[in-house]
């Protein structure tokens, strides 16, 4: 496994995915942008890192992994952990970031005091965090066995990824949030979205649950069907 963790970023990762990786946290920064929103920048490096210029998919680079003396198991299970790892350095980065992100919040508000953030903001940084650990998992659940039920649909599995990432982003920064002033059931999500820091501790340690059981089935789904595929 770690031979092939070392194929996938020194040959199969783009250049450019490391600074999608490194650069797209900073719009953090940015007075009242939409944090949310930034986590779909991420999925932009799927497409990137499985077709990639002059790697990935024009270079054959999944029927020569399965040249290679490795199950085909194990070449899946090496590529969801390059992309759990490219999305687990992306949150530390935000994190990292959050202090800055704070204190350009509260200079907007002292010089603007109608200044409000749109959707999550750092005063729900936890949640945000979690929004974006169960967005993830639900991008790479659509993705990988799509992918890999040929390993040839990078077009088709890329548009229903950011699609479905999509449709999840309006659902809990606009919907949910509109939903909630008006129907008195969904109140709690107040809570979830600018709640007491313990409520987004639970939420945060309930995405992550549900992330590793997203990605237990991702491996197991596309392994399945990888092993059907033939070259």
């Amino acid at each position: 496994m770690k031979a092939l963790l070392y194929k996938e970023f020194k040959l199969a990762m783009h250049p450019i995915c490391y600074l999608f990786v490194f650069l797209f946290p900073l719009m953090m920064l940015i007075p009242s942008f939409p944090m949310g929103i930034g986590f779909i920048y991420l999925l932009s490096c799927y497409p990137i890192l499985f077709l990639g210029a002059n790697k990935g998919q024009q270079s054959n680079d999944l029927l020569y992994s399965t040249l290679l003396p490795v199950r085909k198991k194990d070449i899946v299970l090496a590529r969801i952990m390059t992309v759990v790892i490219m999305q687990l350095v992306y949150i530390l980065i935000m994190c990292a970031l959050l202090p800055v992100a704070m204190v350009i919040q509260n200079s907007m508000r002292e010089t603007n005091p109608d200044y409000i953030t749109t959707g999550f903001g750092v005063d729900a940084f936890v949640s945000l965090i979690a929004f974006g650990i169960l967005g993830f998992a639900i991008a790479d659940l659509i993705f990988f066995p799509i992918y890999y039920k040929n390993g040839k649909s990078i077009v088709m599995s890329t548009l229903l990824t950011i699609l479905g990432f999509v449709l999840y982003l309006g659902i809990f920064t606009v919907g949910l949030p509109l939903a909630s002033t008006k129907v008195e059931p969904l109140s709690w999500y107040n809570q979830i979205f600018a709640g007491e820091l313990w409520i987004q501790f639970i939420v945060l340690a309930v995405a992550i649950c549900l992330s590793v059981l997203a990605h237990f089935l991702v491996y197991k789904i596309s392994s399945k069907r990888l092993e059907n595929v033939d070259f």
